[in-house]
């Protein structure tokens, strides 16, 4: 059985984390399945990816078995790394949609995506400190820009977690739905999204994320190469032909 499967709504996947026996725990099988999934979605030229988890959970983060069980050099040379390394590198938007449990590895990878969506039930945190750790794929990074150092602190050295609607009011979530609704709220917006100029998503998203790396000024300079970029593509000179033509645009890419 493929611990991580995906089906296609149109030009969108919906990729789902499948070890629900194990509330979608990481391994490296499901690090392998995950890349290999990714890769063919590449291939497949989607528009959108929806990221979600069978069963209870969304994730409940890394295989602490398993883990036990590795040696520092495993850990450190390949570990999950090759997971988030194919998450940074596709280009489409990835929307998370957290049905139950995300906690560490599992918000970690949510936190990787470009748009949250809880369900009403999820709860998140980052609770290795439990288990005399610290997170180790974003939880102290991604959390802090997020929530700011005070509240990211607080979770990530109490390992408490948190409800959807408080992970909403501290701006870690896009928005809370019923549980019943997470994967349809999440495709609505994937199909939304489908909808734009491919070239320009992808342009918008490279800058979005530039944020996070650089400073102000960096930024702004990169942002400023991009749009040129969009400008002159032919999508963007069909989009404002169409605009002013007063006509629905027809995308290229």
């Amino acid at each position: 059985m493929n611990t991580v499967i995906y089906d296609l709504v149109d030009n969108i996947a919906i990729v789902r984390l499948n070890r629900p026996e194990k509330m979608n725990a990481l391994n490296m099988e499901m690090v392998r399945d995950f890349v290999n999934v990714f890769n063919e979605l590449e291939n497949k030229k989607v528009r959108a990816v929806i990221i979600t988890g069978n069963g209870r959970a969304f994730c409940a983060g890394a295989d602490v078995n398993e883990m036990n069980t590795m040696s520092i050099e495993e850990i450190a040379r390949v570990g999950h790394a090759p997971m988030w390394e194919r998450l940074k590198s596709f280009r489409k938007p990835v929307i998370a949609a957290l049905n139950g449990l995300t906690v560490g590895g599992g918000l970690e990878l949510a936190m990787a995506c470009d748009i949250i969506i809880a369900s009403e039930s999820a709860m998140l945190g980052q609770p290795e400190i439990n288990l005399g750790i610290m997170p180790g794929a974003g939880g102290t990074q991604r959390l802090t820009r997020t929530v700011g150092k005070y509240k990211g602190m607080e979770m990530v050295l109490t390992g408490q977690l948190i409800s959807a609607w408080e992970a909403y009011k501290r701006g870690l979530v896009t928005k809370v739905v019923p549980e019943e609704a997470v994967v349809d709220e999440a495709l609505r917006i994937a199909k939304d999204i489908a909808s734009k100029s491919g070239f320009a998503v992808e342009e918008a998203k490279e800058a979005v994320n530039k944020a996070f790396d650089t400073t102000l000024q960096q930024g702004l300079d990169f942002e400023r190469r991009n749009f040129y970029l969009t400008v002159v593509s032919e999508d963007g000179r069909e989009g404002m032909k169409a605009f002013t033509e007063k006509r629905k645009p027809n995308w290229k890419s």
